[in-house]
């Protein structure tokens, strides 16, 4: 979005102070008309940086433009880096919060593991303490590391989740799935007594506490002590508790000794919104996550450091490592400003491979949550959107998107559909349907051509709603000759929309993205994979239903010739008229001859074919 000086009537003004503005680093303080700091930022070169937000083709973020249309003047700070311009930055922004900065509010509370009352308790996630006789562990700060952990002592010491109670329900029915994959011990089968359940519950409660070294010590010296007492069935039992720990550390998240101290950051966005997330592994293991709606969305760089500045600038720990799901520019800056914080070394890295990089899908994969709750999306469809975004190096997730197919028999009843998905989701109302007009023999190429020619003269024209809004992407059913022939038609009409061709397998399945100049494979991506396997075969089952509706309509109109004096104008005069099969048979002879335009005589023989078998 561009600024202009109906929006803004000081841009003439701030743009002759920019023009003598230093080239040295420093921070600029954004002001509205009433003299109240809205945005602090920092520079390197404080003229470049403060010139963008003022110049008159620039195209700013709908935040940024926002921005900058209420600002009525600027200070400025000189300082002899650019380092000491992040510290002022973060100390500016601490004292004076501005409107437009990234201002972090969480929603903390507290949360319990709950040890259910009974005689066959439960391992539950609990949000606050109540007075029903249960044990509760805790408080923990961090619901999803307490939610995670529960989940994880179930699993490993397969211990009950399903409604049933115990002793009541012993052996009334079936034991469910989970026992048959070895996700439960079967206590409704009755063959475990209270005593026996009670150690598994507390040897769950060590797991949870202790971790899960301190618990394989413990077991190991139990399953010892049996085998020399020549308990040989309960060291069995415990050999393979110890087994299903060593197993579930190699691919659970919650405990890892080689985590130390840690924070592991992830940013999800769609096309107008972003929201952090933050899990905390402290001592080796995962100890607590803080999630943060950021509004509206920024440059991706710049937004991943204005997160760190402001999330370390009022804390006062800050650990040794920090990872993030995207590289930002500025990360060797970061590190030395957070040194001199904390007092020690701080690595800031980006994994690309291994546990490391599940640690960072996991704080996207909550990030992605998060922000669906605040915009009505799932977190999967924001996901898939933000694949789709990266693996098209598209500048922001698109909104809508806009998907055609051609569709024919020969060429007869050659048609188009174009669907059109927002966020990320169908938006039926929007959907067209093309009767190709230029183009007598058949030819993909010159039938989308048209179709696509026709769909942005309705935008320059605003006729129809449908065609009113710009889709931030195009993608064609087809492959790379789709896009090179289609590509610079749209160029030619001022239109700068991202277009790219959906290419199929020899079993009609999408297989790849077709660009200009080769292909994109999504097999990394599987949520975006979804995403455009849903919208290519959208948008072929819309094509084809309306060619073979169409099909079924002509041969119809075909039929209605073989009355004399009914040619093809007259037929496609009755089908206008009546729009279907069963109008035409309620028509009266009286009316056939009126809107065909013929005697009676022609019209009741007409009738007669239309009341026959046909």
């Amino acid at each position: 979005m561009t600024i202009t000086e109906k929006e803004n009537p000081r841009l003439p003004y701030l743009r002759d102070k920019t023009s003598r503005l230093t080239a040295s680093p420093g921070c600029y303080i954004m002001k509205d008309k009433t003299g109240k700091i809205i945005y602090v930022g920092k520079a390197k070169n404080l003229k470049n940086r403060v010139s963008s937000y003022f110049r008159p083709w620039q195209d700013h973020l709908p935040k940024v433009w926002k921005m900058v249309s209420h600002v009525e003047d600027y200070d400025f700070i000189v300082t002899d880096s650019e380092f000491e311009a992040l510290v002022l930055e973060c100390s500016l922004i601490k004292q004076y919060a501005p409107k437009y900065n990234i201002l972090l509010k969480d929603d903390k509370g507290y949360s319990y593991i709950r040890v259910t009352k009974g005689p066959f308790p439960r391992l539950q996630a609990a949000l606050q303490k109540e007075d029903d006789g249960a044990q509760y562990i805790g408080p923990y700060t961090s619901s999803f590391a307490v939610k995670q952990a529960v989940e994880e002592a179930n699993r490993v010491f397969q211990l009950p989740t399903c409604q049933r109670r115990f002793p009541q329900d012993f052996r009334k029915a079936r034991p469910c799935l989970n026992h048959h994959i070895k996700k439960c011990m079967g206590v409704c089968t009755g063959q475990f007594s209270e005593e026996e359940y009670n150690e598994t519950v507390r040897q769950a409660v060590d797991y949870i506490k202790g971790g899960s070294q301190q618990s394989v010590e413990r077991l190991t010296e139990q399953m010892n002590a049996a085998a020399e007492e020549l308990d040989f069935e309960l060291a069995a039992k415990l050999r393979d508790r110890i087994a299903a720990i060593r197993k579930a550390a190699d691919d659970q998240k919650i405990i890892d000794d080689s985590m130390k101290d840690s924070d592991i950051i992830a940013i999800s966005q769609n096309s107008e919104k972003a929201c952090a997330s933050v899990i905390m592994y402290r001592g080796g293991r995962l100890f607590d996550k803080a999630d943060f709606f950021l509004g509206e969305k920024e440059d991706q760089a710049q937004m991943r450091e204005s997160f760190i500045t402001g999330y370390y600038s009022v804390r006062e720990f800050v650990p040794k490592e920090i990872l993030l799901d995207e590289k930002i520019e500025n990360y060797e800056l970061l590190e030395k400003w957070l040194r001199e914080k904390s007092g020690h070394a701080v690595h800031i890295s980006t994994p690309r491979r291994g546990h490391l990089l599940r640690l960072t899908t996991l704080a996207k994969n909550n990030a992605s949550e998060y922000l669906s709750i605040n915009v009505g999306r799932t977190g999967r469809e924001i996901t898939a959107l933000e694949e789709l975004t990266k693996a098209l190096g598209l500048p922001k997730p698109p909104r809508f998107i806009e998907c055609y197919d051609i569709s024919n028999l020969a060429s007869s009843d050659m048609v188009a559909g174009m669907v059109v998905y927002e966020n990320g989701r169908p938006c039926r109302k929007f959907y067209k349907r093309f009767s190709i007009r230029t183009v007598a023999e058949q030819n993909d190429y010159a039938c989308m051509a048209e179709v696509l020619r026709r769909r942005f003269e309705n935008y320059f024209e605003k006729s129809d709603e449908g065609f009113a809004t710009l889709p931030d992407l195009i993608l064609l059913d087809g492959g790379q000759g789709h896009v090179n022939v289609i590509t610079p038609l749209v160029r030619a009409m001022g239109v700068d929309v991202p277009i790219f061709g959906l290419v199929k397998d020899s079993r009609h399945r999408t297989r790849a993205v077709a660009t200009g100049g080769g292909e994109i494979s999504l097999t990394g991506c599987r949520a975006a994979f979804a995403l455009v396997t849903q919208i290519q075969d959208e948008v072929h089952r819309f094509a084809i239903t309306y060619q073979a509706k169409k099909h079924k309509k002509s041969s119809y109109q075909l039929e209605l010739t073989k009355v004399r004096g009914i040619g093809e104008k007259k037929a496609v005069k009755l089908m206008t008229e009546f729009k279907t099969k069963e109008k035409l048979r309620e028509a009266s002879a009286e009316q056939l001859a009126q809107a065909a335009g013929v005697n009676l005589s022609v019209a009741e023989e007409l009738y007669e074919l239309i009341h026959s078998e046909m």
